[in-house]
């Protein structure tokens, strides 16, 4: 028997270190604003997924406040027990009008909503095809649903297409699940959405589409990637969350009717977890308000981004196939990209390294997020330290 059991975490540790994929928490005080205070000084924050600046924004404050106090911190229970209020019922009334879909249905967060939606929706027998970069939370959706999953190339159309062909050829009996991003949090590219619709329309296929990075940053009044396209598709389930541009927390669902009253009756992550307390609601509701009254900051941030990302190219950075506010420049090398944060800290500029497993292996880089309450000056003094910097280390 084994006299020390924790002894194996210490290795592990050990080995990240050595590998140069060992994280540590960094405090940064008021994480969600352009200019953050990181250890003593004021810092250019490139790391926020609060792109639309609204976390601060005086009315979700207000909401929340009000909200607090008239109805506490907590909701005390699940919605199925004791917990759901009619504050949940307005805000879905309100995300169905936002996405233009049937129903709504609020999770908890991001993570929960893709690893309860997916392990819902299929199970042992049938089928999940799944681009290769797709979140995390997607991933252990797939894991825990017990699916067989199949993994395609990166926007592979031709690959996903294959993919449908052999199984519809082989007889598969079971259930066929498609899931995707649409914006892919580390590349910040897009997926190829309107030819994923036509696949999935042509061989039967439920397809679920992750739009938390499209939520409040892409199509009219930032509805997403889908509503951008003009995309519609029955047996088409998009999934955003609040914890993003919309500034406050948790997760929805959006689709058919049908699909929200299953999931209400099957989905453990729904069932069995706490509602999303009134403040939380308030926050939320306010946001879709804001998202509406100023329906201009989608555009800005994006205009914003695309100068950023064409200035990074300018100067000869590898900005690989970004077409949106997510940013990353590629590093490729584990070691030397801690040390490019580490130097562009130094600068004034807080740009995290993004290092294995959350990127394939040799894809280390520094992701960089906009918001739309970024300055043409902030984005200027940005790109003068990464200059500075890049040609420093050689990545330029």
């Amino acid at each position: 028997m084994n006299a020390q059991p924790l002894q194996f975490m210490q290795q592990h540790l050990n080995t990240l270190h050595d590998r140069h994929l060992y994280r540590q928490l960094r405090t940064v005080a008021a994480g969600a604003e352009p200019w953050v205070e990181v250890d003593g000084r004021s810092i250019l924050n490139l790391s926020s997924n609060n792109y639309l600046g609204f976390s601060t924004r005086p009315e979700l404050k207000a909401a929340a406040a009000v909200a607090a106090e008239v109805a506490g911190c907590g909701s005390g229970s699940s919605r199925l027990i004791a917990g759901n209020s009619e504050r949940h019922l307005v805000l879905e009334r309100r995300l169905a009008d936002f996405k233009h879909s049937e129903s709504a249905l609020l999770f908890n967060s991001g993570y929960s909503a893709n690893v309860g939606i997916i392990s819902s929706l299929v199970g042992a027998g049938d089928l999940i095809l799944s681009d290769q970069l797709n979140h995390a939370s997607i991933i252990d959706g797939c894991r825990l649903s017990r699916a067989q999953c199949k993994i395609f190339p990166h926007c592979d159309v031709a690959a996903l297409e294959e993919l449908l062909a052999s199984t519809a050829q082989l007889g598969h009996q079971g259930k066929v699940l498609v899931v995707t991003d649409t914006v892919f949090s580390m590349d910040g590219d897009l997926a190829p959405l309107a030819e994923i619709v036509c696949l999935c329309k042509h061989y039967n296929a439920l397809l679920v589409i992750d739009e938390a990075h499209a939520t409040g940053c892409l199509g009219p009044g930032g509805r997403g990637l889908a509503a951008q396209l003009g995309i519609e598709y029955e047996a088409m389930i998009s999934v955003g969350t609040f914890s993003k541009a919309l500034g406050s927390f948790g997760a929805f669902m959006a689709g058919p009717n049908l699909v929200r009253e299953y999931l209400i009756n099957v989905s453990r992550n729904f069932i069995f977890t706490t509602a999303l307390p009134a403040p939380v609601i308030a926050a939320s509701l306010a946001a879709l308000d804001i998202l509406q009254q100023e329906p201009q900051s989608v555009e800005h941030l994006q205009q914003l981004a695309a100068f950023f990302r064409q200035s990074l190219q300018q100067l000869g950075f590898n900005t690989l196939t970004s077409q949106t506010h997510i940013v990353p420049i590629l590093i490729t090398d584990s070691a030397l990209a801690l040390q490019m944060a580490s130097e562009l800290l130094v600068q004034g500029v807080f740009a995290v390294a993004i290092r294995p497993p959350t990127v394939p292996a040799g894809s280390a880089r520094i992701r960089t997020s906009l918001m739309a309450t970024h300055s043409r000056d902030d984005l200027l003094y940005a790109l003068d330290a990464f200059e500075r910097v890049g040609r420093r280390l050689g990545v330029i």
